[in-house]
Order: C-alpha cells, then structure tokens, then sequence
C-alpha cells in the first residue's frame, strides 16, 4: 500500500428528505452548517448521508436486482459527521495509530477514501488473520509504505493541518462505528496505478478515489 496523491473525485449525494428529523439530530448541529439540501437522516445512530447506489454488503457489487445490498457513504454525505468530529476527546495511542496511517496513506483521498482506510486497519485486527491491536497492524513489517518496516518507524505528521484534524475526524467515526465504507471481510487495498500481483488472487469489492478495495476469493 503507498501514499497517493490529491486527485479530482466525483462524489454524489442524494436530497434531503425530512428536514425536521435533519434539525432534530443532535450530531450534526455544526457551526458553520453544510450548504442547505445536504443532510438527511439515516439510518439511527449513523448520520452520514448514503449514496443511492447500493454496494454488496460484502464481496463484489451484485448485478441489478440483487437485494442483498446496502448504501455507501460518499464523500459529501461524510463531510458534516466530520467537521464534527474535528474536535473531542484526545485519541488513545490505538486510535492514533489509525490516524497517522489515513494521514500518511489517504489524505488527498475523498473522506470516504480515507474512511475506508480506517476501516481496513480496524477489519485486519479483527479478522484473526492479522495481529490483533491497531498499532500492530499498522506496524507490521511491509504493509503499510510510510512504515519502516525495520523499525516499526512512522514518520511525523504536520499537528496544525488540516489533513491531521480530518484524520482525526475520520479515525473517531470509524472507531465509533458512525458509518461505514466497506463491508467488515475487507482486508486490502492498493493505488490504482500499481498492478500488485496479489490483487489476481482476491476479490476486488470497490474503488473510491485512487484507492482499490478488495477481500478473498
């Protein structure tokens, strides 16, 4: 896996619906608010808009018809949960494992992008093929490109960016479990301008931004 770069990503979003629930939901009253139209409630406990195309709810997009589905976050629907959630409680040393790694890999990602990055950390640690903690599978020896993989090194990330608070943002949504981008078997990923041999043997599940997606066969 390697740190890309800021790319253009086209993201969709899809109208607001209910506006007096919208206004009722505690954790997207933010200051300054989003431009008018974009929120909507979702499902409860996740208030982040979803996308209207359906995605499997794990393996490789179904064909039409297909119900065994569920929507994605994009990155606009994200956008409020984390202007949000720049700002609470410091992150514990695990946490911030998770965010110096969307920092170095997927900050010129969409937030859906870098969410999904979270999100393969977190999956790895629980899938009992990985070690079990954050920190240890961001660590762990030829994984992750910004790591030294002989030391375990990470380098250091600019504190008073605002790269570093989004990533922040996007490791307490993903922690808190406020939305998801990918289904839980989703252990891999690369940048699409790399052609991994590993990634034949595996099912590719999404792409967002310059990143692909994928778990086993």
């Amino acid at each position: 896996m390697s740190a890309t770069t800021a790319i253009p990503v086209a993201v969709t979003t899809a109208p607001a619906s209910n506006p007096a629930a919208i206004a009722s939901a505690p954790i997207l009253q933010v200051t300054p608010p989003p431009p008018a139209g974009v929120l909507q409630p979702v499902v409860p406990g996740r208030a982040a808009i979803l996308s209207t195309v359906p995605r499997a709810v794990t393996g490789t997009t179904p064909p039409t018809g297909t119900t065994d589905v569920r929507p994605a976050v994009t990155h606009t629907g994200l956008w409020p949960m984390v202007w949000a959630k720049q700002t609470g409680a410091a992150l514990s040393e695990q946490e911030e494992c998770i965010a110096i790694a969307v920092y170095h890999e997927a900050r010129g990602e969409p937030l859906s992008g870098q969410l999904a990055v979270a999100e393969v950390i977190m999956n790895r640690a629980a899938s009992g093929r990985y070690p079990a903690g954050w920190c240890q599978v961001v660590k762990q020896p030829w994984q992750f490109s910004f790591v030294n993989p002989r030391t375990g090194h990470m380098p250091a990330v600019r504190r008073d960016s605002a790269a570093w608070a989004y990533a922040q943002a996007i490791t307490r949504i993903a922690v808190g479990h406020f939305a998801d981008a990918l289904p839980g078997d989703v252990l891999w990923y690369h940048a699409d301008y790399v052609a991994p041999s590993w990634g034949r043997r595996l099912a590719k599940v999404e792409k967002i931004g310059a990143h692909i997606f994928y778990r086993a066969s």
